[in-house]
C-alpha cells in the first residue's frame, strides 16, 4: 500500500482537485478559482537568515503543494499564492510550522523584487535601498490549508497563541497566526456536498471510518460511491487502512459499495454488528 504523505500529496497536486477544496474554503463551494488558472510552483523555499557571527545560514523547507492562482471574481483579477499541508496524524505544532511557511514565501517574493530592481537598473530612495523593496511595490498574499486525513477530531494546537506560556496582558502584543484547518469530524453533510469533486466522498468516508456498520449504511445509500476513480478509490483505502479489495471496470472506476460489503460481512463477524449478526444466528 502506498505512503499516505506521498499519496495524499499526489492527490492534492491535481489542479481540479486543489481548485475544489479552496473553493470550499474560500468561497463556500462557489466556483471562484478555475483550475486552468492554477500553475505549479517549486515546493522548495530556501532563505538565509544570521548566524550567531554574522555569517549567513541557509534554511531549507519543503511544502507539499504550492500553487499560484489568478482569481476573476466581481470584475476584479487577483493573484495569490495557494498552498497545502497535508496531514495524517495531528501535528502539536502545526502554527509555527505553517507561519514559517508563509513568512518564508514572502521573504523570497522580497528577495526577488530586489533582484528585479538590481537586474532593470532601477534607482531606488536613500530609504529603500536597503531592502531593495520600493514604496510601490507589493507582494502576493499567500494562503495555506492544513487538510488532516484522519478520522478524529483535531485537538492540537490551532493557532500561536493557545501555545504560548504568556499571560493576557503579554499576548495582546504578540500577533497571533491562525491554523485554516480542515478536517473531516466536524464536516456536515452540506459541507460534503459543497465539494465538487470526489474529496467530499473522501472525507465523508474518513469521518464514519471508525463506526463500521454506519460506514457500511452511507456508503451504500450514496449512489457516488457507486462509481469513483481509482485514484480516490486508492487514497482512502490508504489514509483508513480499510484493506478493502474492489476491481476496477472498464473506464477504470471502482464500485466502492461492492468493496464496502466485505467490510459489512467482516464487521458481521467480528461481532460489531450485532443486530445482523443474531439475525443470521437466528436464521441459521
Amino acid at each position: 500500500m502506498a505512503n499516505k504523505d506521498t499519496i495524499t500529496k499526489e492527490y492534492m497536486q491535481d489542479n481540479a482537485t486543489f481548485a475544489d477544496i479552496f473553493n470550499y474554503y474560500l468561497y463556500k463551494g462557489k466556483k471562484v478559482i478555475n483550475p486552468d488558472s492554477l500553475t505549479q510552483l517549486d515546493t522548495t523555499t530556501i532563505v538565509l537568515p544570521y548566524g550567531k557571527d554574522g555569517s549567513t545560514v541557509p534554511v531549507q523547507k519543503y511544502r507539499d503543494v504550492l500553487k499560484s492562482a489568478t482569481v476573476k471574481q466581481d470584475g476584479k483579477v487577483a493573484y495569490m499564492l495557494l498552498g497545502i499541508e497535508n496531514q495524517s496524524q495531528m501535528h502539536y505544532a502545526m502554527p509555527p510550522r505553517t507561519m514559517l511557511y508563509d513568512s518564508m514565501q514572502y521573504i523570497t517574493q522580497v528577495a526577488a523584487i530586489d533582484k528585479a530592481h538590481k537586474k532593470d537598473g532601477d534607482k531606488a530612495k536613500s530609504d529603500e535601498y536597503l531592502s531593495g523593496f520600493h514604496a510601490n511595490d507589493k507582494i502576493l498574499p499567500v494562503i495555506t490549508l492544513t487538510v488532516y486525513f484522519g478520522a478524529d477530531e483535531w485537538t492540537a494546537p490551532t493557532d500561536l497563541h493557545s501555545m504560548l506560556d504568556a499571560d493576557k496582558d503579554l499576548l495582546k502584543y504578540i500577533d497571533n497566526y491562525h491554523l485554516h484547518l480542515i478536517q473531516p469530524a466536524t464536516m456536515t453533510e452540506e459541507d460534503f456536498d459543497k465539494l465538487e469533486s470526489e474529496l467530499g466522498l473522501v472525507f465523508k468516508f474518513i469521518k464514519n471510518s471508525k463506526n463500521k456498520k454506519e460506514l457500511c449504511e452511507i456508503v451504500e445509500n450514496d449512489n457516488k460511491y457507486k462509481k469513483v476513480s481509482k485514484r480516490t478509490a486508492d487514497l482512502i483505502n490508504t489514509v483508513t487502512n480499510s484493506n478493502l479489495n474492489f476491481s476496477q471496470d472498464r473506464e477504470g472506476d471502482v464500485d466502492m459499495c461492492q468493496a464496502i460489503r466485505d467490510l459489512r460481512n467482516e464487521a458481521i463477524a467480528e461481532g460489531e454488528i450485532k443486530g445482523e449478526k443474531k439475525g443470521i444466528e437466528k436464521g441459521i
